[in-house]
């Protein structure tokens, strides 16, 4: 069989987007290297910080040049103003999803093998704040549930029965369940409420010409980690992320 042939079998080669898009990133079975790593429960520092290296490392070392991404729990996602690979879907998933796992295995030091799986969303601006909105959303939800489920586990029950005694359970009673316990949920951590933006910020660098024996100043964009972010949600958060979207 002829090499053009069997070019022709790659079925999705052809498949190309647009930009802008999203790439949304999960990480595929973690409860493994939640429990192998001895992560913290309901949340671990050193995770997210982990996951915000690998944010970090897609957008400046990676070549794919994402304009930033937001990340909470296990997953990420990528805002791509521009589209890497000539829009190619297979490649941008497969390039995304590789390097992400590679970057987290480096940033935590394991040596069992990481993945993630991958899948693109076509955005414009309205979208794309809409997006991060529902993003945000379910790092509440998820947050809500991972303490509620730790306390009834710490209070002698498997995960199973955790699971099956919140369900159904809605958000104001969890967030009652845990004030009788002594934690406000409203209060926690913002990055485990809310999740983290790794974001491109221009910053003035002063340096010395020393041909010219002047002093001059020259803008540079460094990567920063928002850690304190507004509720998407409202007009202020619609608006950072509507400033990210135009970087």
């Amino acid at each position: 069989m002829s090499a053009s042939v069997m070019e022709e079998r790659e079925i999705f080669k052809n498949l190309t987007i647009f930009a802008p898009l999203i790439v949304r990133l999960d990480g595929r079975a973690f409860h493994r290297l939640t429990r192998d790593l001895g992560l913290k429960k309901p949340y671990d520092e050193r995770f997210c910080h982990a996951m915000a290296d690998v944010c970090r490392a897609l957008i400046e070392d990676s070549g794919l040049e994402p304009a930033f991404a937001y990340t909470f729990s296990d997953e990420i996602s990528l805002c791509f103003l521009q589209a890497p690979f000539r829009g190619r879907v297979e490649k941008i998933d497969s390039v995304c999803a590789g390097f992400a796992a590679s970057a987290l295995t480096l940033a935590l030091g394991v040596s069992s093998p990481l993945s993630f799986d991958a899948r693109i969303i076509p955005v414009d601006e309205a979208a794309a704040c809409a997006y991060f909105d529902l993003r945000q959303r379910e790092a509440w939800r998820n947050h809500i549930n991972a303490y509620c489920q730790q306390a009834l586990i710490d209070g002698g029950m498997t995960s199973r029965q955790a699971a099956r005694e919140l369900k159904g359970m809605k958000a104001p009673g969890m967030h009652d369940f845990m004030f009788e316990r002594g934690v406000n949920l409203a209060r926690t951590p913002s990055w485990q409420r809310r999740g983290v933006i790794v974001r491109r910020v221009p910053v003035i660098k002063k340096g010395f010409n020393p041909v010219s024996g002047e002093h001059v100043e020259a803008e540079r964009r460094v990567v920063r980690t928002d850690a304190d972010l507004p509720l998407f949600s409202t007009p202020e958060g619609a608006a950072y992320i509507r400033s990210l979207f135009r970087a």
